[in-house]
């Protein structure tokens, strides 16, 4: 089980930076990848950024550039730090985390992946 806690949220004028937080606890050595998704009203939940417990990073096409997702060596915490905010890029902004756990018995192996999300946190880009 994983747990996720965002913060960072808020307001800001377009042309901006805000920087989300998003701390993990729990079975934090089985996180695989770690990613950022939002939703706006209307909209599908959407990846905006990802990364995985190597280092790679990937980015929605709508946000290469100016934003940039990272964590700490521990994987315990994850940031978004987005630079140039638009007013399309206000949405709810989830934290997600992906674990994979394997198991053997009489023979057999398994593979478990499961995902885990946070609350959510309120972007909002306006002037």
């Amino acid at each position: 089980q994983v747990q996720l806690v965002e913060s960072g949220g808020g307001l800001v004028q377009p042309g901006g930076s805000l920087r989300l937080s998003c701390a993990a606890s729990g079975s934090i050595d089985s996180i695989t990848a770690r990613g950022w998704y939002r939703q706006a009203p209307g909209n599908q939940r959407e990846l905006v950024a990802s990364i995985t417990s190597d280092g790679s990073t990937s980015y929605a096409d709508s946000v290469k550039g100016r934003f940039t997702i990272s964590g700490d060596d521990s994987k315990n915490t994850v940031y978004l730090q987005m630079n140039s905010l638009k007013p399309e890029d206000t949405a709810v902004y989830y934290c997600n985390a992906e674990t994979r756990t394997s198991s053997r018995s009489g023979g057999h192996s398994r593979l478990y992946v499961n995902d885990y999300w946070g609350q959510g946190t309120q972007v909002t880009v306006s002037s």
